[in-house]
């Protein structure tokens, strides 16, 4: 007890002298130390728990009545339950509540999105639209707010779903171009991690986010924008008329750094010895940024040769699982018979979905090795941050992404202390100031009249000449109705005007464009490759890999998985190529192919239309339910037995994800698992899956971020 009140008369010292940082941080390492299950707090810490802002540690059993009138004052509907604020979040939410426009920079830890469930509880808005990086990012969101809000919304995140009364639509930005002319008012505009659209931050992301943030805002009354690690926000014309609030000193958890690198001098092997140290205790989370998906490779080698298998119900039942539906000898199922786990942005999404849960899980995985794409990805945390190599890719690791990384370290009430462990030496510190500039190239696609606020004359005088060029390609008419429904789906103006000039000076080069209709997948070659062909260094390997990859996926409503992997085996496709080629296909080939046929019907000919073609790849040719209830958490190989069981037809051309989804609430979880052939780890996905699409039956009284 001594200790404690030293530690308090510390603190209170460093806040008298004005130094509230330093006094959060020892609090912090403080409430580490003291079981709030079993150590009711003296008077005197939670007061400093109180002066200190962190309203939600506040110690109730032992708080006097003004400390519990504070906890209360802090108190929101989040939606279904209550949860008290720190003064931080509290402020934020005020000024949303006031109608203000926001753009927030605060650590990992802040608990940003939280403030979104208190603001819709509170104002109950007809149409919030919230914009997120990544797909696995739209279903964790999704499934927060589903459970919280779905009696009162209508939760959006396909492009296909109607809208009622009252919506919640989320999804990437590349999803929101279907409903901006849909939306004729969006009572709040969340546009997560903001940070993207600038191109120092996310070159590829950057024209299609801006693109999308100018035309919802047209619509929008009232924005709040989200991002970690920005010191400063340059002037531009996408936030000038928002409130910047920067809070990268109000951190809820305590980062302790442990410069390994200093020891380990650049030596592999005491690298490799340290890493094993850290995560082989098997008694801490530890989440391993590893860089690269090379380094994440050889991580994983170092884990199976130097590691013992664990017999755990979760993740032997799930390596079995990955053995039988993706490929027998996958590095990904030895690591899950050793507790680790793999995140990357290549894999199908419901494996990312199931390792990150299996992560969270008490005895489940100990460790995730991960690139970036955990934290763009997931809001998830550990109480070990290990960072293997400094580097994003083939870059070398800035200062804004080392911050996002560690910053997953240590989560409220869990973790008060994160533990980042540094293996590689960190980047130069930088004071970030985030530069968010206009993209000539989505000039093309804006109006010259409506964003005529957000444009110089030059740009203006861009968009003109774009719009008297492509109307005199393709027609006035054709070119209006084109922009009006937002078709065309490529940013980059210059190269659909570019498109638009060859489909016009040859038209005789695309004689047999209609053959992509046709059900025999050899007649495709030609076509495919003239198209691949058009942007030919956008596909991360070979023109023949992506014909061929395309060619295989036809089969993969009829095939699983393994059978697709051994007819892909002679061109020298392994799984790792598999993921990263259907990704390809489903997104950069079918928007691609789309644009083609939106221009080849205005340019050529009318009548030849492959947008079914279209709609095939964008699907991975599977079932159009199947493909979304895969970003929902069930894998295309449940989804076959339970067709092949005759529970669902998913092949019928009525059934979409909404009629699916209320399918599977109608017949409940018990009768689900009733399917034939479901392994254990099938049943676990399946409960998993419900989970996500069912609201919260209880109103618990909770004090979280």
């Amino acid at each position: 007890m001594m200790e404690i009140f030293a530690a308090c008369s510390e603190i209170n010292d460093l806040l008298n002298s004005g130094n509230n940082l330093a006094a959060r941080n020892l609090l912090i390492r403080l409430l580490n130390t003291i079981d709030r299950r079993t150590s009711p707090y003296p008077q005197v810490l939670n007061q400093l728990i109180r002066t200190t802002g962190l309203f939600p540690y506040l110690h109730l059993e032992s708080a006097t009545w003004d400390q519990k009138f504070v906890h209360e004052a802090f108190a929101v509907d989040v939606g279904n339950r209550t949860a008290t604020l720190h003064r931080e979040q509290s402020s934020v939410l005020s000024k949303l509540l006031d109608g203000k426009n926001i753009a927030v920079s605060a650590p990992t830890s802040f608990g940003k999105s939280f403030i979104i469930d208190a603001f819709i509880a509170a104002k109950q808005p007809n149409t919030i639209v919230i914009i997120v990086p990544t797909i696995a990012l739209m279903d964790e969101t999704r499934r927060r707010l589903y459970k919280k809000f779905s009696r009162e919304y209508n939760i959006v995140t396909t492009a296909d779903t109607p809208l009622e009364k009252r919506n919640i639509l989320i999804f990437p930005q590349e999803r929101a171009f279907g409903y901006a002319n849909k939306l004729p008012s969006i009572d709040l505009l969340v546009i997560d991690e903001f940070y993207k659209a600038s191109v120092v931050h996310d070159k590829e992301r950057a024209p299609s986010l801006v693109k999308a943030i100018l035309k919802l805002s047209r619509s929008a009354k009232q924005r709040y924008y989200l991002a970690p690690n920005i010191k400063k926000l340059a002037d531009n014309v996408f936030t000038r008329d928002m409130e910047f609030i920067e809070l990268l000193d109000f951190n809820t958890v305590f980062l302790e750094k442990h410069d390994l690198y200093k020891e380990i001098k650049g030596d592999i092997t005491k690298k490799e010895s340290v890493l094993l140290s850290i995560i082989s205790k098997r008694t801490e989370k530890s989440l391993v940024y590893a860089g690269t998906y090379s380094e994440i490779e050889k991580i994983s080698n170092l884990v199976t040769k130097h590691m013992a298998e664990v017999d755990r119900p979760h993740t032997s039942h799930f390596a079995r699982w990955l053995r039988t539906n993706y490929q027998s000898e996958w590095s990904v199922a030895d690591l899950a018979e050793r507790g680790v786990g793999v995140h990357n942005g290549q894999m199908h999404r419901c494996l990312s979905q199931l390792q990150v849960r299996l992560f969270e899980h008490q005895k489940g995985f100990d460790s995730i090795i991960s690139t970036s794409s955990i934290i763009e990805g997931v809001n998830t945390s550990a109480q070990n941050v290990v960072v293997w190599k400094s580097k994003l890719g083939r870059s070398n690791l800035k200062d804004f992404t080392y911050r996002n990384i560690i910053g997953r370290g240590g989560r409220m009430f869990k973790h008060f202390v994160g533990h980042i462990y540094l293996l590689d030496a960190p980047p130069p510190e930088e004071t970030t100031q985030l530069d968010i500039s206009f993209p000539d190239g989505i000039l093309g696609s804006l109006d010259e009249d409506q964003d005529k606020a957000s444009l110089t004359e030059k740009q203006i005088e861009r968009i003109v000449e774009y719009k008297n060029q492509m109307s005199s390609i393709i027609g006035p008419e054709n070119f209006s109705k084109l922009r009006k429904e937002g078709t065309l789906q490529d940013s980059d103006s210059d190269f659909l005007l570019s498109l638009a000039r060859s489909l016009a000076s040859s038209p005789q080069d695309w004689r047999g464009f209609g053959y992509l209709n046709s059900d025999n997948p050899n007649d495709w070659d030609r076509m495919l490759y003239k198209v691949v062909g058009l942007k030919p260094s956008g596909w991360d390997g070979s023109w023949s890999n992506v014909v061929v990859a395309t060619k295989a996926l036809a089969q993969n409503w009829r095939d699983d998985i393994p059978q697709i992997l051994n007819t892909l085996s002679p061109h020298n496709i392994d799984i790792e190529d598999f993921f990263k080629l259907e990704r390809a296909i489903t997104f950069k080939l079918a928007a691609l192919l789309n644009d083609v046929n939106e221009l080849h019907r205005a340019i050529i000919n009318p009548s030849i239309d492959i947008s079914g073609f279209v709609g095939k790849l964008s699907h991975a040719f599977l079932p159009p339910a199947v493909y979304h209830l895969e970003e929902y958490g069930l894998p295309r190989m449940i989804s076959k037995k339970i067709h092949r069981s005759g529970i669902i037809n998913f092949t019928s051309n009525d059934l979409g994800l909404r009629r699916a989804l209320n399918i599977f609430r109608q017949m409940g979880l018990d009768e689900i698992l009733r399917t034939d052939g479901l392994s254990q780890f099938d049943k676990y996905v399946i409960r998993f899956f419900f989970d996500g699409i069912l609201p919260e039956s209880t109103n618990p009284i909770v004090s979280t971020k």
